[in-house]
């Protein structure tokens, strides 16, 4: 099963409490998820598909050794997409923090801050080839 968006933007949650786009906290003890996948993919835009930041993110987050990745490198990575797995337009960064995802041609993803003009452009429909979808609410009935 694949995972990945092509020419796609999710755009923030309707309900974002955000105004601009947001740089996760940092918990006492260390990253949180949504900081995880602001690190990696504002400062490798275009560089990550949906599959491989959630991988990444999930290898970050649970600190899991190098010695388990090189030992059983494509078997726990098949292990982690057995289970079901949340897609980024449920990730805390259009739905709390304000950015926008965008995915190429090749699935690969960038962020686009929601004040900005480049985010304007995607929901003015300025690229007629990128399909718009709209991150998860934050709360249900709203």
């Amino acid at each position: 099963m694949e995972w990945n968006y092509y020419n796609t933007f999710i755009t923030v949650s309707p309900d974002c409490p955000a105004v601009v786009g947001t740089v996760p906290p940092d918990k006492k003890s260390g990253k949180t998820k949504p900081g995880i996948e602001f690190e990696l993919v504002s400062q490798a835009p275009y560089v990550y598909t949906q599959e491989e930041l959630l991988y990444q993110v999930h290898i970050r987050h649970k600190e899991i050794p190098q010695e388990v990745l090189l030992e059983r490198g494509a078997q726990h990575r098949d292990e982690f997409f057995q289970k079901p797995t949340a897609c980024l337009r449920a990730s805390m960064l259009p739905k709390k923090y304000g950015w926008g995802i965008h995915f190429n041609s090749e699935g690969k993803m960038a962020l686009v801050p929601m004040e900005s003009a480049e985010y304007q452009h995607f929901i003015d429909g300025d690229h007629a080839d990128i399909k718009l979808v709209a991150a998860m609410r934050n709360s249900k009935g709203k």
